[in-house]
């Protein structure tokens, strides 16, 4: 990793262009940036994968990262996932995304914000910023003052509000395509869920499932997050660590990347997995493992991807009814990944993988 960006007391915020030598998957990257700012105490990094098929379209996330290292890695990871995703789902957007060091329960303010704010705008426009994964359509709002290049703003002030109900709404009907690839019909009546973190998408998506009749099992560290899903939903609340042992017919994995490994894989008692979470695979290898387990496999940037396709609407003038059309077009597009990947014997993930390189290189 490149040294630690210097920064000067007299200065507001700098910002360093890192050559990211020695770290995995970082050639073809076309941009990534460390960001450090003494008055706010903002430690941030933006990558940006690629802007063939438009400007690098990706949230911001905030997580108590274990190090700087880490947090580098997640956002390299992240940053390729989003140019994937939006090539595949069509946005006319290319990938790109940023984290910031910092637990969002307590560490937030409108002066972190307004620093990674600047940070964008110095980027020029070529990395569109919104919220993710501990941030909110809230504080986009503080970002928003300090550079013009964000989405996911909330309605009232011409953005598209908060993606996550989208977001899961695609999930649901990519839940839906799967059980119907592999069983000929996709009612969720009595069908049995298990669900891997129920923040604001894994709970939207707890919420249809259980109008459609799923019968729910869920796991999340955070207590009241648990218990809201839990009292409303009547789901069965198990500790995190044994969520990959329950006996349901989807697992669905809607926290943090990385659960599905050598080590996790054997254990699932489910024949799907589709959920909201990115980087869901912790190597390329995980995903073999599933199909040697004859579980069906959602690629995550494809059954996710609702939320970045209903921010993209808001560049041609927000329409909601449009932007959830489109995402329901999830379900046909996971179909022909089942399907081809069952014609020429290889994992679903390879089908998308070459889907969204052909997409790029064609750009």
């Amino acid at each position: 990793m490149a040294s630690r960006p210097r920064h000067d007391q007299n200065e507001p915020s700098r910002m360093e262009r890192l050559r990211c030598t020695g770290l995995p998957a970082c050639d073809g990257y076309e941009q990534v940036v460390a960001c450090r700012d003494a008055e706010s105490g903002l430690c941030a990094f933006v990558a940006i994968h690629s802007t063939a098929l438009g400007p690098a379209l990706g949230g911001c996330r905030m997580w108590p990262y274990g190090s700087e290292e880490e947090a580098l890695s997640d956002v390299l990871r992240l940053a390729q996932g989003m140019s994937y995703k939006h090539a595949v789902a069509g946005t006319g957007q290319g990938g790109g995304k940023a984290v910031i060091v910092g637990d969002p329960r307590s560490d937030k303010s409108e002066v972190l914000f307004l620093a990674f704010g600047r940070v964008v705008a110095q980027l020029h426009g070529t990395y569109i910023t919104a919220e993710d994964v501990g941030t909110t359509a809230d504080d986009m709002v503080v970002v928003r003052r300090a550079t013009r290049h964000v989405a996911g703003l909330p309605i009232e002030q011409g953005g598209s509000g908060d993606p996550s109900p989208i977001t899961a709404w695609g999930v649901f009907c990519g839940i839906q395509a799967a059980l119907r690839f592999q069983r000929g019909r996709d009612e969720l009546q009595g069908i049995g869920v298990a669900v891997q973190g129920v923040g604001h998408v894994g709970y939207a998506l707890c919420k249809y499932l259980h109008e459609a009749g799923a019968e729910l099992v869920a796991a999340d560290p955070h207590e009241p997050a648990i218990a809201r899903v839990r009292d409303e939903f009547g789901a069965r609340v198990v500790p995190p660590d044994d969520l990959y042992d329950v006996q349901a017919d989807v697992f669905a994995p809607c926290g943090l990347g990385g659960s599905l490994n050598p080590e996790t894989v054997p254990r699932l008692r489910a024949s799907i997995v589709a959920g909201a979470a990115n980087n869901q695979l912790a190597a390329p290898g995980a995903a073999r493992l599933l199909a040697r387990r004859d579980i069906l496999y959602a690629p995550d940037y494809v059954i996710n991807a609702g939320g970045i396709i209903n921010i993209s609407y808001e560049s041609r003038g927000y329409d909601q009814a449009k932007a959830r059309q489109h995402t329901a077009r999830i379900a046909d597009t996971l179909t022909h990944i089942f399907e081809q990947a069952q014609r020429e014997g290889i994992t679903t993930a390879a089908v998308a993988d070459r889907m969204a390189r052909q997409a790029l290189e064609s750009a």
